[in-house]
């Protein structure tokens, strides 16, 4: 830790050979992270892609973006490895939030043995600031504890929403403080998000640095944007998603965030050619749609910079931009949820009606275009596939698909350097350890009389100012897919197939040459890392926990079977009446 009282000689002495790219520090920096949901590595123009996203893009032409950086492969683990600086196993939050299943790495909500940036940074004289979604906590209810609601893990504002998803017009559990509230006229979330988090720095006392938490739900199913959003990426896609993948993977190429020697995987397995995919002009809507989702993110980005620019405040401020996971498959043909031969609109927070009366269409039904408010649904994997260019798989996959995502380092005066990439691993639980560095303040041995966990993270600095490898060893866990990453190793397994694939990631980071049968000790000392690790870090065996998630509609974020089965009709007899 660098002593707030160390004089600024001393500063530039201890920096040594980093004294070219870092101003002295004056004072310490404000703090904001933004987090896209669900947003794939390759979905930002200046990873790669064909939506032109030019303010976030600013930040890492005047920053730096990392081109290993990983998340933990979905929301929940993600946030909660993030705000902690542990796995999230360590933090109860192994899994999602719906159910407690009375394991240790699996209570469905935040425990005491972990702390918060929030609750560090307030302790060490920060203003700490929430806007978006948390889905860190069991009970949401407001008759239900709040104890792990955002006021109560550290933050002294929170706007947002507290489950995994809902409509971007009028979503569900929205929540300011410690109350519900009800959306405002013409109420967009993620400019929402934007409004709430410029007012929160702009009524901030400028006498002392302030923490941010952007967590925007964009572009996170279901896909709502205004028209004039969605029409700016009208045809855009129209080359379809072979041709798309191919685009995208020269350009991570000749951008340098990839090595040419990486070969582009085949579509996924689950895939089809796009000279053969049916309802072109739909599917392209759908793209459109989620392009639309990320405009909105891109101005709100925008937005919340030229207002750090007019404070005065944007020179002294990291920003840290990235996503939870990567692109989502997921998607409800028809409105039934995959082949559980369940309606969609079996989910709580998958809306019937609109605010004003009108039924919504839940689910993916080709020839209905997504965007407004009566529609609910997501673009599925064949885009997902495009998203998550140049890797294979998806979210809740731990291969790269999954938990590789951009990331986006800008802080005028803390970083001279301009456009570069850092090529260094990192993990989304080194973020709380770097912003302790920066706020200038140590990771407690306790809080609140509850002894908490060592951090699992490691600070970033090293590798900001000077690319050095901070660590050899990473993992992940999630829904029993699993996978060690030990220096350019790694060792990974989906939860169906149940073997152990062994990758050489600096020949072959987009995983196509399994090494596995060629290099069986090799597997055999991963594997026993991963288990040492996971003893230690609460994961279980999927097995035994998958029993319960099977079991039945315990979470109180699902309808009964007949309340779901009558919704589906009306919105079959719906379609049927706007067909004639």
């Amino acid at each position: 830790m660098i002593s707030k009282f160390m004089t600024l000689a001393a500063l530039s002495l201890m920096l040594g050979a980093c004294k070219n790219r870092i101003e002295p520090k004056e004072e310490r920096p404000n703090i904001i992270v933004i987090m896209a949901d669900d947003m794939g590595f390759s979905d930002l123009s200046s990873y790669g892609g064909e939506i032109e996203t030019p303010n976030i893009d600013d930040l890492g032409n005047n920053g730096l973006k990392f081109t290993q950086f990983y998340n933990a492969g979905r929301c929940v683990p993600s946030r909660a490895s993030l705000l902690t600086g542990l796995y999230a196993h360590k933090t109860g939050l192994g899994y999602m939030t719906a159910q407690d299943y009375g394991k240790p790495g699996y209570r469905a909500d935040l425990n005491n043995e972990c702390v918060t940036i929030a609750e560090v940074l307030k302790q060490a004289g920060y203003g700490t600031y929430m806007v978006g979604k948390w889905h860190l906590n069991h009970n949401f209810k407001p008759e239900e504890s709040k104890h792990n609601w955002p006021l109560q893990r550290g933050f002294d504002q929170f706007y947002g929403t507290l489950i995994a998803a809902g409509s971007y017009w009028d979503p569900l559990t929205l929540v300011e403080g410690n109350s519900y509230v009800e959306p405002y006229d013409d109420f967009y979330y993620t400019e929402a998000i934007t409004k709430k988090s410029i007012e929160y720095i702009s009524t901030h006392d400028t006498g002392k640095p302030f923490f941010l938490y952007m967590a925007y739900t964009a572009p996170h199913w279901p896909l709502h944007a205004r028209k004039q959003a969605i029409a700016k990426h009208k045809g855009k896609f129209e080359k379809g998603w072979d041709k798309l993948r191919q685009d995208r993977y020269k350009n991570l190429v000749n951008q340098g965030i990839i090595d040419p020697s990486w070969e582009l995987p085949e579509i996924d397995e689950q895939n089809v050619a796009w000279d053969k995919a049916e309802h072109k002009l739909w599917e392209q809507s759908r793209m459109e749609a989620y392009a639309g989702t990320i405009e909105h993110l891109d101005q709100g980005v925008g937005e919340l910079v030229a207002a750090l620019k007019n404070q005065g405040k944007l020179d002294n401020t990291i920003i840290f931009f990235l996503s939870d996971n990567g692109g989502d498959k997921t998607e409800h043909i028809n409105g039934m949820i995959g082949n559980s031969g369940k309606p969609w609109s079996i989910m709580n927070y998958v809306p019937l009606y609109t605010k004003e009366g009108d039924i919504i269409v839940s689910g993916d039904y080709p020839g209905v275009a997504l965007g407004p408010e009566n529609t609910y649904g997501g673009y599925g994997l064949k885009w997902a596939n495009l998203s998550n260019t140049p890797f294979k798989k998806f979210k809740t996959y731990m291969h790269e698909g999954g938990i590789a995502t951009p990331f986006i380092v800008h802080w005028p005066k803390g970083i001279r350097t301009k456009n570069e990439l850092r090529k260094q691993p990192a993990h989304i639980i080194d973020i709380m350890a770097t912003s302790l560095e920066l706020a200038e303040t140590d990771y407690p041995t306790s809080f609140n009389n509850n002894e908490v966990k060592p951090l699992d993270g490691k600070s970033l600095l090293p590798i900001i100012y000077k690319d050095e490898k901070i660590r050899d060893t990473l993992f992940w866990e999630h829904q029993g897919n699993k996978a060690v990453r030990l220096g350019d190793w790694k060792l990974v397994s989906i939860l169906e197939r149940g073997e152990w694939e062994l990758y050489n990631l600096k020949d072959d980071r987009t995983e196509i040459n399994d090494l596995a049968n060629t290099f069986p000790e090799k597997v055999k000392k991963m594997e026993s890392i991963y288990n040492t690790w996971a003893l230690k870090s609460n994961v279980l065996p999927w097995e035994e926990l998958e029993i319960q998630v099977v079991a039945g509609d315990k979470s109180p974020l699902t309808r009964t079977r007949e309340e779901a089965d009558e919704a589906h009709k009306e919105v079959q007899k719906y379609l049927k009446s706007i067909e004639k």
